[in-house]
């Protein structure tokens, strides 16, 4: 049984291969999509106005850093239109995981993102996994539960989230 929300519904189906992307870090330096091939990546579409992405971002850093030995890779995009938002946000959250910027307009689009957060996993082939609609705190513990089982994490899998949702 899924929760709500951590359905992929509506949105770039699981088992799909994720749609590619070069989008640059805040300093400039563009990152691809194919370039993390052979690892776990978690993609999120986040904007600073968003209330649950503002929430999730805490969550990320955590999750980053649990599962960073076994290869996972953070990327949060973001969609904003107002840069000056986005830089004032990271300047308070400052996040350990890697934050891109959406140049283009055509990276949420590619990804059917509708929704604020929506957030992907993404196998080491490049396939969708698990798709991730808004943040709601109530569902981290086992949205970061079947992260840890998709990453074959057997022992983070059955205590995952006992810190994830503080």
């Amino acid at each position: 049984m899924l929760l709500i929300g951590l359905t992929p519904a509506q949105a770039l189906d699981a088992g799909a291969v994720a749609p590619g992307f070069i989008l640059p870090t805040r300093d400039g330096v563009p990152v691809s999509l194919q370039s993390l091939r052979g690892h776990y990546v978690y993609v999120d579409f986040w904007a600073s106005w968003c209330a649950p992405c503002r929430q999730s971002f805490p969550w990320m850093d955590q999750l980053q850093a649990r599962h960073a030995a076994r290869g996972l890779k953070v990327l949060a995009i973001n969609i904003d239109t107002d840069a000056v938002a986005a830089h004032q946000f990271l300047d308070q959250a400052a996040p350990a995981f890697t934050v891109l910027f959406n140049g283009s307009a055509y990276t949420p689009g590619n990804y059917e993102v509708d929704t604020m957060p929506t957030a992907f996993l993404i196998d080491p082939a490049g396939k969708v996994v698990l798709v991730r609609r808004s943040f709601r705190r109530s569902e981290a513990e086992e949205l970061a539960r079947r992260i840890a089982v998709a990453l074959g994490d057997v022992e983070v899998a059955a205590t995952a989230g006992s810190s994830a949702s503080r």
